[in-house]
């Protein structure tokens, strides 16, 4: 992917951040995350990308979500299909409480690149292709690091 794409992906996940951030310490987990949602959607809709959530927040969580199957971005057929990984506020309870370490999360691969993950709770990590054969998810952070 280009740059101009990678800065794109950015400014979707700056959105979502910027979005919850006015109901920190509010005690308001799942409208911190609707805002968070509303915010990426919405900022999707500028990206030139043909773009499927394939690891979304899963129905699991009964919150507000962007859906695995999702499609995002306003590209056409000569724009890039782009699989989607997603959780616009990963750390709700913590944005409630005004606790450190609430994050927007996101992560993009070219169309058919990343594991469609079925609705369930998992471990994951993931890094560029330098990585490959170097992390794990089985190694502890300091080892990974």
């Amino acid at each position: 992917m280009d740059r101009e794409l990678s800065m794109e992906f950015v400014r979707v996940t700056e959105a979502a951040a910027v979005a919850c951030g006015r109901l920190i310490g509010k005690g308001d987990k799942n409208g911190a995350d609707g805002l968070a949602v509303d915010a990426m959607r919405q900022m999707f809709d500028t990206v030139n990308i043909s773009g499927t959530v394939v690891i979304g927040e899963g129905e699991m969580d009964e919150a507000p979500m962007l859906y695995i199957g999702e499609e995002v971005g306003c590209g056409t057929e000569k724009d890039p299909a782009v699989d989607i990984a997603v959780d616009p506020l990963e750390g709700t309870n913590l944005c409630a409480k005004n606790a450190p370490s609430a994050i927007a999360v996101f992560a993009a691969a070219e169309g058919g690149n990343l594991l469609k993950a079925p609705d369930m709770y998992m471990e994951k990590i993931c890094c560029g292709p330098a990585g490959k054969g170097l992390i794990s998810i089985e190694k502890s952070v300091t080892e990974n690091v």
